[in-house]
């Protein structure tokens, strides 16, 4: 009977060893993600321009890889091309790219909120003169004079054709501002 006991015991202790490595093993599911998400960076690292590509702490074999894949034109070539940047990231570090592609995603998007919020402020020039104040109390340096013969120009465009808001006046009243913030 001691022996059955044991016998009992034993494949019990077998199991638990069996059950440990699958565990430790990431799932094909995870795999996946993983192979995709390097795909999307390898994706996105080939669209970054050269000049940030040249400072990053990134194996030389992988920047080779992602140059000839910008100077590949075939389709099947690129395919395999990108395949080998795939490898090559499963390989090597690639944080450092993944923060380039960041910085650079992070920089757009910053371009993209400037532009909206002078779009804003040259809605809100135009439509009253209180705007004046609120942009002059924001931006003190600014050329007030200036800034009244753009409105004023600009509003005339708009009573002129209000369907076409796209005036020279209404232009230059935008790059005007668009700097004003940049300067500020």
């Amino acid at each position: 009977m001691s022996t059955s006991t044991d016998s009992t015991t034993e494949p019990e202790s077998r199991a638990e060893p069996d059950v440990e490595p699958y565990r430790e093993r990431p799932s094909k599911t995870q795999r996946k993600k993983v192979s995709h998400d390097l795909q999307d960076l390898g994706e996105a690292a080939v669209a970054l321009p050269d000049a940030r590509l040249v400072g990053l702490a990134v194996a030389e074999v992988l920047l080779d890889a992602i140059h000839n894949y910008k100077t590949t034109r075939t389709f099947e070539g690129r395919r395999r091309q990108m395949q080998y940047i795939g490898k090559l990231m499963r390989i090597h570090d690639v944080e450092p790219l993944r923060q380039a592609v960041t910085d650079m995603q992070l920089g757009r998007a910053k371009d993209s909120l400037a532009l909206h919020q002078a779009e804003r402020w040259r809605a809100e020039l135009i439509a009253s003169d209180d705007a004046v104040t609120r942009w002059t109390d924001a931006h003190p340096r600014t050329d007030v004079q200036q800034l009244r013969n753009l409105i004023r120009a600009a509003r005339k465009d708009a009573a002129l054709e209000p369907e076409k808001r796209s005036g020279r006046a209404y232009r230059e009243l935008f790059q005007f501002i668009k700097e004003g913030a940049v300067d500020e």
